[in-house]
């Protein structure tokens, strides 16, 4: 039975796509004069600001109310600066910073940044409260661990980029910070109280909503003791009761990817969660990255399909078109608000480094930068000294041993510097022994850990591996570079 346009208009204005290239394609701009509400940007729509601003008006000629999200959080998670990492510390480093107004200046020079190249919706700031040392997916994504701290800069955060024009989006309800696995790959659990969660992982998003924040995403989780064994995507009691009626938020509910396996493979497919998502107050879907012309109409024609055999309530999808609708219209002129000194990130980023120890005086070090892996949400982004300081050596951990990095170093002291160095029980042993026999600094530069290797002269947490925490550990390791 053919679908009926009327229906597949009304599906498609609740849907965001996505599509591949730094070019829109015939089809993404024939779905937005269908109705399609708008797409989200990855690092493969980006090459540089000129290119963007041309694609973003690719997209207005089609039509003018199109939403363009992207996921810039600075510091770890860059689109715009996914060749070179972000010129602004992320959350962790803000959070160390302790300063409201300059979290709210960062967030600032994001949003000039997304409304100089006509990006209006960006999906940030992330405001889970990390209370899991080794949650692989939020880190140094977050403010901290305090949530009172973490509310305090969300609301900088959210006045920070809507002032701008570019419309904030929280995340990610009811909150992914207690967390030890990644929802991109399997569905995390949460075991907490509703108590535990309004005293540890709702007070920011009270205060992105007290704050005027335009939209509020999904968590692809499952808190038992409120969504049963469903997400929190697929949860009327977590996206009604909880952040509609208790809560109090108006605005519109995005949720994360749905190809995400925490979302897709509980649901069966995208478009299945897409019916769930919607049955259960979302209003507008985040369908994904892989993302073609035939997946969109499968996930319309699915929608409208439900809406006729009564599976999904034309009401409640009327609703979710109309709350992304008046999100589109609130972020259809971004426009930038006054400049910032062009090294602000940089001035947050050193702000953020400690150091525990005496860095050597005698000799710069020799730097050695263990490869690390990145999550699905930073991709491959450059990060650390490399680049920033000539002579950085890159090692596999794996593959190193105390023997060859004591022959690198001769007669000066090490630098070994990595991301989350405590989490492989092999690397901090090689550490460990370096330090016992050779003048060694440790800068980690990704969410800290209590671990410290006994001996080693100083530790350096960045908070961060941005281009900007980059510089800063630079500076630090390198004072005359």
């Amino acid at each position: 039975m053919a679908t009926d346009p009327g229906l597949r208009r009304l599906a498609l204005r609740t849907l965001l796509a996505a599509f591949p290239g730094t070019t829109a394609p015939d089809w993404a701009r024939r779905l937005l004069e269908d109705g399609l509400t708008g797409y989200t940007f990855f690092g493969y729509n980006v090459a540089d600001a000129d290119q963007l601003s041309q694609l973003t008006a690719q997209l207005r000629d089609a039509r003018n109310d199109v939403l363009i999200a992207i996921d810039e959080e600075g510091g770890d998670v860059t689109r715009l600066a996914h060749r070179t990492g972000s010129p602004y510390p992320g959350n962790a480093a803000l959070g160390v910073v302790a300063d409201p107004a300059v979290t709210q200046q960062v967030y600032q020079a994001i949003g000039n940044d997304l409304a100089s190249v006509g990006v209006n919706l960006d999906l940030a700031p992330t405001v889970d409260v990390n209370t899991a040392d080794d949650n692989p997916i939020i880190g140094t994504r977050s403010f901290g661990a305090d949530p009172g701290e973490v509310a305090r800069h969300t609301a900088a955060a959210v006045a920070g980029l809507q002032r701008t024009g570019v419309a904030a989006c929280a995340k990610h309800f009811p909150g992914h910070g207690a967390t030890v696995t990644d929802s991109h790959l399997t569905l995390p659990r949460v075991d907490a109280t509703p108590a535990e969660l309004r005293r540890r992982d709702l007070p920011p998003f009270a205060a992105a909503i007290e704050a005027g924040a335009k939209s509020i995403m999904t968590a692809h989780i499952v808190v038992p003791a409120l969504t049963g064994q469903d997400p929190a995507t697929f949860s009327s009691a977590a996206l009604v009761t909880l952040l509609r009626e208790e809560y109090g938020f108006t605005g519109a509910i995005i949720t994360d990817a749905l190809e995400m396996a925490g979302a897709a493979e509980t649901a069966g497919s995208v478009p299945a969660a897409a019916i769930r998502s919607l049955a259960a107050g979302a209003d507008l879907l985040c369908i994904g990255a892989q993302v073609d012309a035939a997946l969109v109409d499968q996930v319309a024609d699915r929608i409208a399909a439900a809406i006729t055999s009564g599976e999904l309530r034309r009401d409640r999808v009327e609703q979710a078109a109309a709350r992304a609708a008046s999100l589109a219209e609130w972020a259809s002129v971004p426009n930038p608000a006054d400049p910032l000194p062009a090294d602000l990130g940089y001035r947050a980023a050193q702000r953020a480094v400690q150091v525990s120890g005496e860095l050597a005086t005698t000799a710069a070090p020799v730097v050695v930068q263990f490869d690390a892996a990145a999550t699905i949400a930073e991709g491959r982004v450059p990060w650390g000294p490399d680049g920033h300081l000539p002579g950085v050596v890159r090692l596999d951990p794996a593959h190193a041993t105390v023997d060859h990095l004591r022959k690198l170093a001769g007669d000066r002291p090490l630098a070994l510097v990595g991301r989350h160095l405590h989490r492989d029980p092999a690397t901090r042993a090689l550490i460990e022994e370096v330090a016992q026999q050779h003048p060694t600094v440790v800068a980690e530069m990704g969410w800290p850990s209590t671990w410290r290797p006994a001996d080693a002269h100083a530790f350096i947490t960045t908070h961060g591996a941005s281009y900007a925490n980059s510089a800063a550990l630079a500076s630090v390791l390198h004072p005359s570079a």
